[in-house]
């Protein structure tokens, strides 16, 4: 864990403070909005789905509170070296966040949809995929308030878990649309989901990626990207 030194002007510690706590505020609202999006996905739930939509609301508000906060720091303290690259990651870290977020609410929209079919054998894959992608976002956040570069590194290779999550779903679902074709309606909207799901997972290492940077002020190495579901099925 990198070590902090206190600012001369304590205030400035105190702003930087604050700035952490918003953006863990907004890690956490995320990891809730995904669980709870698939918890009524697969629980066809539509009320809260709807709960969950609304909810959105909130991590918008925080990104702008975040948003504010940055940028007042920048004005008024002129941060240099660790602390800009800190601010300006946070900054970044917001926007993600509530991309995040708007992830979560395509899913919950989703909901109503597939709740009007027959339960999908191969959806039970959705939930351990949405762990997954819940564990990075928490071990990211983490490793952001502690500064931790160790520990975001390690989260970029756990990006590769996701990709294989959604190309066994993408195949599954694939195949049983094939077999079952009056469910290619709801089977479509899971394959919405799962990728939503994989793309939570980028936006959640790419933020790994940022901590990384801001504690070490050098970029990691590229990481690879398991997507096979292009050559699914493709023609010959």
């Amino acid at each position: 864990m990198a070590e902090f030194s206190a600012h001369t002007v304590k205030s400035f510690d105190e702003d930087i403070a604050q700035l952490r706590a918003v953006i863990t505020r907004m890690g956490g609202l995320c990891e809730s909005q995904i669980s709870d999006a698939v918890d009524a996905l697969v629980n066809r739930n539509v009320e809260a789905a709807a709960v969950i939509v609304e909810n959105d609301k909130r991590l918008d508000a925080l990104e702008a509170e975040a948003e504010a906060l940055a940028v007042r720091i920048i004005a008024l303290r002129a941060p240099m070296a660790d602390d800009l690259r800190e601010i300006v990651a946070a900054l970044k870290i917001a926007g993600v966040m509530e991309r995040i977020g708007d992830y979560a609410k395509n899913i919950a929209k989703r909901a109503s949809v597939v709740a009007q079919a027959q339960p999908i054998a191969p959806a039970v894959i959705i939930p351990e995929m949405a762990r997954a992608v819940v564990g990075i976002i928490r071990d990211t956040l983490d490793a952001f308030v502690d500064r931790d570069a160790a520990k975001a590194s390690a989260i970029l290779q756990r990006d590769q878990q996701v990709d294989e999550f959604y190309n066994s779903l993408f195949r599954s679902l694939l195949t049983f649309m094939m077999e079952n074709p009056h469910y290619i309606t709801p089977s479509t909207h899971l394959l919405f989901v799962a990728k939503n799901l994989e793309r939570i997972g980028d936006h959640a290492t790419s933020v790994a990626e940022m901590v990384y940077f801001t504690a070490t002020g050098q970029r990691p190495a590229e990481r690879p990207k398991n997507d096979f579901t292009s050559t699914i099925y493709a023609p010959q």
